[in-house]
Parts: C-alpha cells; sequence; structure tokens
C-alpha cells in the first residue's frame, strides 16, 4: 500500500504545498441517480482523499464520517388514538426541517469520534438532528413526537448509521458505501464529508446529489404536479373505465 500513499501525495502536491490546514477531496460514484418503473435501491459509493499540511501525516491520523441527507421539508407529525374502537387524529406536532432521508457512515463509532456538543453541532448522530419544531409545546412532549417520526423513518430504512464503514487507505484515501432504499424520496441530497481529529471537526466538504423519477414515472409525477386538476380527471376516468371493463369481462365468465 505504500506506493498508493505515494501516488495520492504525487497527484495532490500543488495542493498540498498551497494549505496550512488538512483539506478533504470528496467524490461520488454518481451524482445523479434515476428511478424507473423497476427500481429496487442503489448503492453511492462516496469516496476521495485527505490532504495534509505539507504532506506530512500526522502520528494519530484522523477519522472521517459521512452523512447523506435530503431533501428538507416540513412534516406534520399526528399521533393516533383509538377512541370507540375507531383510530383517529389526535395530537400534532409540525417539524419545519426534516430530511426525508439521513444516513451516516463513520470510521469509528461516532461516540468514540466527537463529544455530544460537537455532534449537535454538525448534526453527526440520529439522535443530533435538527428538526426544528414550530410548536411551542411540552419539552416533553416535542421528544415524544421526535422519537416517533425518527423510529417511524428507521423501520422504512430512511433514517441509519452505520459505524466502521468508512474504511481508510494508508491515512490518505478514503471510500464508503451508503445504500439507497427503493422507497427513497426524490430531491436534492447533499453528501457532507467531515475530517475530524482528537474530537475536533477540522475540514469538511459537500457534494450534491440529484434522485429523480425517470421515463413514465417521471412523466406522472410532473403531471400530477403542473396539471393536477387534469390529472385527477384523467385518473378518476381511468378507474371507471377500469371498473366497467372489469364488471363487463366478470360478467361473460
Amino acid at each position: 500500500m505504500k506506493p498508493l500513499r505515494a501516488l495520492a501525495l504525487l497527484l495532490f502536491a500543488p495542493f498540498v504545498m498551497a494549505q496550512a490546514k488538512p483539506v478533504l477531496v470528496p467524490d461520488v460514484s454518481q451524482r445523479e441517480v434515476e428511478i424507473v418503473y423497476s427500481f429496487t435501491g442503489a448503492e453511492l459509493l462516496l469516496f476521495g482523499a485527505i490532504l495534509y499540511p505539507g504532506g506530512r501525516i500526522p502520528e494519530k491520523p484522523a477519522d472521517i464520517a459521512i452523512v447523506l441527507k435530503g431533501p428538507v421539508d416540513s412534516i406534520v407529525v399526528r399521533e393516533k388514538q383509538k377512541v370507540a374502537g375507531i383510530w383517529v387524529n389526535a395530537d400534532s406536532t409540525r417539524f419545519r426541517s426534516a430530511p426525508a432521508f439521513y444516513a451516516v457512515a463513520s470510521s469509528k463509532p461516532l461516540s468514540q469520534l466527537v463529544d455530544e456538543r460537537t455532534a449537535a453541532i454538525y448534526e453527526l448522530g440520529i439522535n443530533n438532528l435538527q428538526l426544528s419544531p414550530a410548536n411551542a409545546g411540552m419539552p416533553g412532549e416535542v421528544q415524544r413526537f421526535e422519537a416517533g417520526l425518527v423510529d417511524l423513518r428507521q423501520r422504512s430504512g430512511l433514517y441509519f448509521e452505520e459505524s466502521r464503514a468508512v474504511e481508510i487507505s494508508e491515512d490518505v484515501l478514503y471510500r464508503a458505501r451508503i445504500r439507497i432504499p427503493a422507497r427513497v424520496p426524490v430531491g436534492k441530497y447533499t453528501a457532507e464529508t467531515f475530517l475530524i481529529q482528537d474530537g475536533r471537526v477540522v475540514a469538511g466538504a459537500v457534494r450534491e446529489i440529484d434522485i429523480r423519477k425517470s421515463g413514465f414515472e417521471r412523466f406522472v409525477a410532473a403531471a400530477a404536479q403542473n396539471w393536477s386538476f387534469t390529472y385527477g380527471i384523467v385518473a378518476v376516468a381511468l378507474s371507471l373505465l377500469f371498473g366497467w371493463a372489469a364488471g363487463a369481462l366478470f360478467k361473460r365468465f
């Protein structure tokens, strides 16, 4: 692996000589992920290089944490209660900035990399997400709704953490794989890479990823958004047509 380290330092030598702090040079295997009818999920490879000042690697090498999240939207979380044998909506809370997808990959468990304050500042870890509740309720009530939202998305595979999922080669090159579930929402995503040393974030870099529908799925989504009234009429008409056709077919048998 020694030639690998030498090659990396040689390629990035101009950058190394010009900077006084560690610098991350990240990239991602796919900048665009297209969802078609047969989409069953994807796997993103996030990789890059760590450039140290003067090309000198410290005695205690740094660690890496990668956060993939997006899109961030406002969402209302409702609690259901059983009244007279029927489940009905009860209390609710709105969160202004809840990411639809959130994944963390790190070279070590986050608790071993940063303290609680640093983790909260950089939103490292599911429990450190800043969901920004809009309703001014009791702290315990807000936490209950936050826990419910997080649990729901964890069970759907949309929120997860993977410790020791980042592989660092020769203390210079790193890579990690993050899986994208089939039910992932479309929109703009960000892959944030953090270089962590002695409990501090010493460098960071961001890459954007676009997850979008393609083909017929994209046409249907665009029609529903841009021509909602016409889309509704067509959907009702098709439902009636298929219902009539199914009824006529069963009468023959």
